[in-house]
């Protein structure tokens, strides 16, 4: 079974995407951990290592997407742990390219569709296990 957390990071109070998101990861059969809101980057990786998780996933609608991103691989990087993050919110398509050149897997805008997320979950934790 895959084990995706779905962290909701920063001051951003809106987590009704991240619930969305987080119903069709599980009714798509996958363990979801949900951090709630105003989680910090060291509780999600934390988290995510306590609870052996396959995927990453954060919702960022602050616009504080790429230091976000930037502090989580820095602390994986620093324990020495390699999981897949992806991202999803209010991203421009210009950051995209930025984003993934730090290492984010897979980012969805406001367009994305639960089948695509819930396809890149799963290529995210295939990739992984090979």
């Amino acid at each position: 079974m895959i084990r995706v957390l779905v962290g909701k990071p920063g001051l951003d109070g809106h987590d009704r995407g991240a619930k969305v998101v987080a119903s069709a990861l599980r009714d798509a059969g996958m363990e979801v951990i949900y951090t709630g809101l105003r989680s910090t980057p060291e509780l999600i990786v934390a988290t995510a290592l306590q609870e052996s998780c396959d995927v990453i996933g954060l919702s960022v609608l602050s616009g504080a997407h790429e230091s976000i991103a930037r502090k989580i691989l820095e602390l994986m990087k620093a324990r020495g742990v390699s999981i897949p993050v992806m991202m999803g919110g209010v991203i421009p398509p210009e950051d995209r390219e930025r984003l993934r050149a730090l290492g984010i897997g897979a980012i969805y805008g406001q367009e994305a569709t639960l089948q695509e997320i819930v396809a890149g979950v799963r290529k995210l934790a295939e990739e992984t296990r090979e």
